[in-house]
């Protein structure tokens, strides 16, 4: 097809008129993004839902409730987070007080494994795609980047059906290839941005889940010494 000078460069067109190696890197680009998207507002809603029931929870524990009564409370509804873990830690604590001769430590060592069982599989959960984040933020540049450098050869290659060449005959295929880095940079900023985000909020929540674990065995210890 003859180039001319005043060749519709919108980037619609530049992305109609791509080679179809660097179409297909655009739309694997373009899908990679809109998954990205879900899971960064589906990890938004569920990070503040664990946050939320965290500091409820928190509230309740520390209002100086029965011990008893919380755990059915939590016990009768579907758990997140903190709740879990003092969820399996006093399960695992009567349990193995009912045991005869067992001793303070063992008593201990037990429970307090089974909250550390607990909060990975929390931290787990939270954590759940993050690495798919990541995985788009880091890869999506060179991918794109695949585009641009496949598109620009296209872009030379066709100079040689040309009698006289211009900045006008190959300044449409460069734009063309551009977009395919434009269309990576689209994909991987949002997702690198939200990976570091999310990796520093389930950090904080991994943090109050260690320290909630290390007091709640210390009450409970006190209590199994009475």
């Amino acid at each position: 097809m003859e180039i001319t000078t005043n060749q519709d460069l919108s980037i619609l067109t530049l992305i109609a008129n791509a080679s179809l190696l660097v179409q297909l890197v655009m739309g694997g680009l373009l899908l990679l993004s809109l998954m990205s998207w879900w899971h960064i507002f589906n990890k938004i809603f569920t990070l503040r839902n664990a946050r939320a029931r965290t500091e409820s929870f928190e509230a309740a524990f520390w209002s100086g409730a029965d011990l008893s009564r919380l755990f059915q409370q939590v016990s009768a509804q579907p758990g997140v987070g903190m709740e879990r873990i003092f969820e399996a830690g006093f399960n695992e604590f009567v349990k193995l007080r009912r045991q005869n001769g067992i001793d303070l430590s063992a008593l201990m060592e037990g429970t307090r494994r089974a909250m550390k069982a607990a909060c990975q599989r929390e931290l787990d959960r939270l954590d759940a795609h993050t690495s798919f984040l990541a995985s788009v933020g880091s890869v999506s540049p060179y991918i794109g980047l695949f585009g641009t450098v496949w598109g620009i050869m296209n872009a030379f290659r066709s100079l040689a059906n040309v009698g006289q060449a211009s900045l006008a005959h190959v300044a449409p295929g460069i734009a063309e290839a551009l977009v395919a880095t434009a269309i990576g940079l689209f994909a991987a900023i949002p997702a690198v941005v939200a990976y570091n985000r999310f990796a520093h909020d389930i950090d904080r929540l991994a943090n109050r889940f260690d320290s909630f674990i290390e007091e709640f065995s210390n009450i409970l210890q006190r209590q199994a010494a009475k």
